[in-house]
């Protein structure tokens, strides 16, 4: 299986917000895909496309402070950061 490098973190988060998949991070736990959120007719249609993007991206475990960190940096985070 491909093991997805750090240098492909934006473009995967890209991939998956573009699905309609609200991919955010969660402070001290890692990050989630928020496809369990869409209405069933919308997360079947998008299942197979955020299965693509994992596939294509491979595992990435390894990385999972990078993501999360990268998350929080594009304000993609729960809770959301405060806005002055």
């Amino acid at each position: 299986m491909k093991v997805m490098q750090s240098s492909e973190i934006p473009a995967f988060v890209d991939e998956v917000a573009a699905t309609g998949c609200d991919i955010t991070a969660v402070p001290g736990v890692g990050y989630i895909f928020g496809d369990a959120d869409l209405p069933r007719p919308v997360y079947r249609k998008v299942l197979p496309e955020i299965r693509r993007i994992s596939e294509h991206y491979g595992e990435r475990d390894h990385l999972l402070e990078e993501i999360t960190d990268y998350l929080i940096s594009i304000g993609r985070s729960y809770p959301r950061p405060a806005r002055y």
